[in-house]
Parts: C-alpha cells; structure tokens; sequence
C-alpha cells in the first residue's frame, strides 16, 4: 500500500518525526496496521503545506450572506443541476423512495459541494490530513481522527492514500464526505461490492440521501421560510445553536409572522441573514438543520436550499 516513496527535499516542516512515528504506532496497536509503512508515508510521503492552514483559518462561511450566495446562486450552476437532475432522473427517484430526500436537495449538495464533480479539489487528501493533524492545533484531535479514519478506510475499499484529491479539509469524491463520514455513511448503493464516491453516480447520490436519512431528514416537510418580525424582540429570538430549539408557536408569540402556514409545534429557529438591502429573517426548521449536519453553517444550508429551489423550479 505503501509502495514507492519519495523523499519531500527541502520542505519547511514543523512537524517532529516523533509525533508521525508515535501516531504510526497507535495505528498498528489500535488497528494491527503495519506502522513501518505508516510512518513512511506520513514521513517521507506526505507534504506539510502551508496553504491549507490559511485556507481552514480564513473559510468562505465567514463571509456575510450577500457575498457568500453569489459564490453558489448562478445561472451557470442552476443550469448544470438542471442538467445533472436529467441525467440521474430514475436514479434519484429510487434515492429519494429509499430515503426520502427529494431530489432537488441531492442535486444542490452536490452542486455546491464540488460544482457536480467538476471541482473536488487540488490538495491530497493524506497532505491535508497529515498536516491539519500534526501542524493546526486548534483543531488537531479532530483531523487526528480524520486521518485515522482515512487510512482504514483507505485499506477496506482498496485505495492509495497517496492518490485521492480534496479540499482543504480532507474531503473527498464528487459529494466530498470527510473520512468519518465516508466510512460511516457511504453506501454500495448499485450492490457492485464497493462504495465508489469518485466515480460511480449510483453511489454517489444514494450516499447523500443515506446521509440525510441518517441525519433526521423528514420527508416533505418545509426547510426554511421567508418572515417578518418584531425588531423590537427579535435580538432575544436569535440563537447561537444551530438546532431549532424554540417552536413554531413560540415564535409567532413573539411576534415572529412567517409567510407560510407552519405547524404550531413545529421546532424552529429564527435565523437572521445579511442582504444587499438590510437583514432578512426566516423561520428554519428540521430539514435546515439536518442539512447543517453536512456543513455546519446556516449560510451552507441556505445556499443549498436556494439553490435546491431554483433547480426544482427550472426542471420541466
């Protein structure tokens, strides 16, 4: 699995070959994993890169609204919904009698994931996780874990940890599932013997749904609506959770109106959004925030809502 290594000359690493040599060692007791050849590829394999730690200190989700929709609300990425909806049709219609995930929200994560395939990222996967995991300690337990659960997923479905592409973050394949998340919720949706999110559709979208279902995901109900409100009560309604602790009932007594008939015991978080023109409120519930379970960020789960709508409306 191991094979072929390379020598990384000359590359600035703050990263001390104990820690590697250690974490390999774990992973042979814990796994029965060869640690030799761990500690190889971590060594002399995988490359600290610098441009991943500013990329995770500096996310696009600290971006005000306004600015963060343009990045995924185009015409250009409605269209290519549109037209990977009709090429997967009776695909996403078995996904959604399956698990009741609609299509219209299978094909909008997986068009603000990675553009439907076109972009799932430059950096390797073992360079992201082997330097998230040993040089970012915010967040090093974390991608710890992460890079872990790559190198046994790596060895139960056959592949290089050399080879795979991602984001910054380690994630990977055309619905870009971290490694936890892949072995945990990746599914042999086509029953060919093994789960392929790098190439194979059926896989592909059948895991989101599978991954939504999961998550709480209730089939036809709202996601998010449009409301006004209270200015004078609002600051008090407005949550750091991303859970909807409150419900449908007590928001409308607080004067909360949402311009579409909700069930009063709903659960329900009012969440406040930056426009071009002020703030704009909506009411958001479950669904919203199983779509957070993917990307915890209401901005995320708004652009893939958006976006989920302006496909769902465009298909014929």
């Amino acid at each position: 699995m191991m094979a072929g290594c390379t020598t990384q000359a000359a590359r600035q690493d703050p990263v001390d070959s104990a820690d590697l040599e250690a974490f390999a060692n774990t992973m042979a007791d814990r796994h029965g994993m060869d640690a030799n050849a761990i500690a190889a590829l971590l060594n002399d394999e995988a490359v600290h890169q610098q441009e991943i730690i500013d990329a995770i200190s500096s996310p696009a989700e600290a971006l005000p609204w306004y600015r963060y929709r343009r990045i995924f609300l185009t015409q250009d990425r409605i269209e290519a919904g549109l037209e990977y909806w009709q090429a997967h049709a009776a695909l996403l219609d078995a996904v959604h009698a399956r698990y009741g995930v609609p299509a219209e929200i299978v094909v909008a994560i997986i068009g603000v994931e990675t553009r439907y395939g076109r972009y799932r990222g430059r950096h390797r996967v073992i360079d992201a996780l082997r330097t998230l995991a040993f040089a970012y300690p915010p967040r090093a337990d974390f991608f710890r874990s992460e890079l872990e659960a790559f190198l046994i997923l790596a060895n139960e479905e056959g592949i290089d940890p050399r080879e795979p592409l991602g984001s910054y973050a380690g994630a990977m394949g055309v619905p870009q599932f971290i490694s936890s998340s892949y072995r945990a919720y990746a599914v042999d949706f086509n029953n060919n013997g093994r789960r392929d999110l790098f190439s194979e559709a059926a896989d592909i979208i059948g895991s989101v749904g599978h991954y939504f279902a999961e998550h709480g995901w209730r089939e036809a109900e709202p996601i998010a609506v449009p409301a006004q409100v209270n200015k004078s009560r609002v600051d008090d309604l407005l949550r750091a959770s991303l859970k909807p602790t409150d419900t449908v009932e007590n928001l409308i007594d607080a004067g909360v109106k949402p311009r579409q008939s909700l069930a009063f015991n709903q659960p329900a978080r009012l969440l406040a959004l930056e426009t071009d023109n002020g703030t704009a409120h909506w009411v958001t519930l479950n669904n919203f925030y199983v779509i957070t379970r993917y990307n915890h960020s209401p901005l995320y789960a708004m652009a893939v809502f958006q976006l989920a709508e302006a496909i769902r409306e465009a298909y014929p």
